[in-house]
């Protein structure tokens, strides 16, 4: 039996008869009016007892403006698929009438559902599995330096079914999310390519349902992931604008504007690695200098600290250890790459101004000494931004990249929680 085989069901009533499974990448057909409305109203009820639960049902219309009637509705739909749940020992009573009971998400440390986190990286990959407020109910970091990208799919998956096997208990998993760096097409499930890995057009979610056993598997860019992730569960200020950098082995960016992250056009925004760095004269690859993943990426890093013979390989994850142990040279190297970061954090604000900026990079989540030399470069050099709060490393910390791959799973099912959980009971 699959993990998923757990997962809640749709009530009967609510069952359609199945039809053809669609190809991959295909648009549904546009829903029934009333469909949409009740799809509509469901997010809607989700979303206000994300933000604001537990709540009684009266205190939900208030918040989402939603009528009364409407939100019993949905409530009772939401409660019988299993994603809220009742909490009778918080009853309240206000006065003459039945007593008040909140409901609350039906998190997975309680037995609620859980979404499963992939990220690959190219030396290392993360695993997660993620509760319906975005909190990690367990984890795991897989070193993997040297694999053949060619298997590493098949290996990594081996590894997360036992992690499955360890840490998902009686929780019913939704699925699973998968974030990578490069250019990724999450409505065709493919990595289009990833130079690092050597990947092109590889149908990375079918790849990890067949080896997993697990139908319902969704991919995106891990820039994306993680500002899908910061909408979803992080800052206020990111409902309404905001960029996120990743700088690793992949550096690559997204914008969301008004919740919605932007794709583009074949899915292929957030392509920065060449964006040029004021003051660098580091030579890339393409040609030119300056450009951002050869002056502060995860390999450029480290290959600049073993050159200064600061560590003996160049691995981005020894320089972190030794700055952190006292080694002048590490910390300066890491502030050197951390105001670069920032100089080209203050191109983004001047073209772009978004209300927040979200970097995701090692040194600056581990210690803010290095996420303060990001915000005072990006400052000096911008023109539209002298709040250096407005840029912050993602809200999970440390955990931002399983978090963000479970996200992957996660924010669909937020934005049409009934259509997702009846799309995952035909599949099974």
């Amino acid at each position: 039996m699959s993990p998923t085989s757990r997962g809640p069901r749709p009530p009967s009533d609510d069952l359609r008869e199945p039809a053809a499974a669609p190809a991959p990448g295909a648009v549904p057909g546009p829903r029934p009016a009333g469909d949409c409305r009740r799809e509509t109203n469901a997010a809607t009820v989700l979303r206000t007892v994300l933000d604001h639960g537990p709540l009684a049902r009266s205190a939900i219309a208030r918040h989402s403006g939603l009528s009364p009637a409407a939100v019993s509705r949905q409530a009772t739909d939401l409660l019988r698929y299993g994603l809220l749940r009742e909490l009778p020992e918080r009853a309240e009573t206000a006065g003459p009438g039945r007593p008040q009971i909140p409901v609350d998400l039906h998190l997975g440390g309680v037995g609620g559902p859980v979404a499963g986190g992939v990220h690959f990286g190219v030396d290392v990959s993360s695993f997660g599995l993620v509760d319906l407020r975005g909190r990690l109910v367990g984890r795991r970091r897989l070193a993997h330096a040297g694999a053949d990208p060619r298997v590493l799919p098949a290996s990594v998956s081996r590894e997360f079914r036992a992690f499955l096997a360890q840490h998902l208990g009686n929780r019913p998993l939704l699925g699973i999310g998968a974030a990578v760096g490069g250019w990724v097409d999450p409505d065709r499930g493919r990595v289009v390519r990833h130079d690092a890995l050597g990947w092109a057009h590889r149908p990375l979610a079918a790849e990890l349902a067949r080896c997993l056993g697990v139908p319902t598997v969704r991919v995106d860019n891990h820039a994306r992931a993680v500002a899908q992730s910061e909408i979803l569960f992080g800052r206020p200020e990111a409902r309404r604008s905001l960029v996120h950098l990743f700088v690793g082995n992949v550096v690559d960016a997204a914008l969301g504007i008004a919740g919605v992250v932007h794709q583009g056009p074949g899915s292929a925004a957030g392509e920065v690695a060449h964006l040029p760095v004021p003051d660098s004269t580091t030579p890339c690859t393409c040609g030119r200098s300056g450009c951002l993943a050869a002056t502060a990426s995860n390999r450029a890093l480290g290959e600049a600290a073993y050159r200064r013979g600061i560590v003996p390989e160049p691995d981005t994850f020894l320089v972190v250890d030794a700055a952190a142990t006292g080694d002048r040279r590490a910390d300066r190297l890491l502030r050197e790459r951390a105001r670069a970061v920032g100089r080209a954090i203050a191109l983004l604000l001047d073209v772009l101004n978004p209300d927040l900026v979200v970097v995701t990079e090692l040194a600056s989540l581990l210690d803010p000494c290095y996420l303060e030399e990001i915000q005072g470069a990006a400052v000096d050099l911008s023109h539209v931004c002298d709040d250096p709060e407005r840029i912050v490393t993602p809200h999970a910390g440390p955990a931002a990249m399983p978090v963000a791959a479970g996200t992957v799973l996660l924010s669909p099912l937020f934005r049409n929680p009934l259509q997702s959980l009846e799309d995952l009971a035909a599949r099974r």
